[in-house]
């Protein structure tokens, strides 16, 4: 059996689905009186008596989260309750096994309270300059994190026109090794593409086409059509390389390419 509480957030809590198991109910059952009363809740939170009587009803605390069945591998909805919520929603479970079930919790809840209080206070001069490094190492990593976050970005919006086919090819391809599936650079240009289409409006299958007519009709050698690809299609017009470019960009930053170490020799 799991751990009738335990500490997520901070916070002494259960989930639903331990209640469900401690009181020998169906989840669902579980899941509807929780729900009817969060339902409770929010109807009586307008009333003018909570005032009056100075109820906080902050204090309670559902979470909706998931958790994935063994059995089938598929998510289902769970509930994280406090202890003021739990005693909220397990107040009709009068039986008497349910009583002491509810005592059971009580012991509990309160055991691991006491854990988390050992947890937030330092026992020595020591700890809390242990944790004190602690942290300004974490804040350091932090700011160094985004600083080359903050450069990886400028190097990316820094492309221009010039050397965009060259780098194009380079950071879909940087992209493409953390692809999953076949053809991993296939699949992430002919996303690149279809993002490109989307947002100039435009057919670059039926553009290409025009354009090896265009090049079979000036006499061009059937190798050097077949050449012709969807780039050579995009250089043609001013507008389709800049938004090509500007969709190339959120790919990188989408994935977290790192351009910094880029060789452009690794040009595809």
């Amino acid at each position: 059996m799991n751990q009738l509480v335990f500490i997520q957030n901070n916070e002494v809590v259960t989930d639903s689905i331990m209640i469900a198991e401690m009181f020998e109910k169906r989840h669902d059952i579980v899941l509807r009186d929780i729900r009817q009363t969060m339902n409770s809740v929010n109807e009586l939170s307008n009333d003018e008596n909570v005032k009056e009587l100075g109820i906080d009803m902050g204090i309670l605390k559902f979470v909706e989260t998931q958790y994935t069945n063994k059995q089938n591998k598929q998510s289902y909805p769970k509930f994280l309750l406090n202890f003021d919520a739990f005693m909220l929603v397990t107040m009709s479970y009068t039986t008497q096994k349910a009583m002491l079930v509810k005592v059971k919790y009580i012991n509990e809840f309160n055991r691991m309270q006491q854990e988390l209080k050992k947890q937030n206070v330092p026992k020595t001069q020591l700890e809390i300059l242990q944790g004190t490094i602690n942290q300004l190492v974490e804040q350091e990593q932090r700011v160094s994190k985004l600083e080359a976050d903050v450069s990886n970005i400028s190097n990316i919006v820094t492309m221009n026109s010039d050397e965009w086919r060259e780098k194009v090819k380079v950071i879909l391809n940087k992209i493409a090794k953390n692809w999953t599936g076949i053809e991993p650079y296939k699949s992430v240009r002919n996303l690149s593409y279809e993002r490109l289409e989307r947002r100039a409006g435009c057919n670059l299958e039926v553009r290409l086409n025009n354009r090896k007519k265009r090049a079979i009709a000036k006499g061009m050698s059937k190798t050097f059509v077949n050449k012709i690809n969807k780039l050579d299609v995009i250089s043609e017009e001013k507008r389709l390389v800049e938004i090509y470019i500007q969709v190339v960009k959120e790919m990188a930053i989408e994935h977290k390419v790192n351009i910094n170490d880029f060789k452009f020799e690794e040009v595809i």
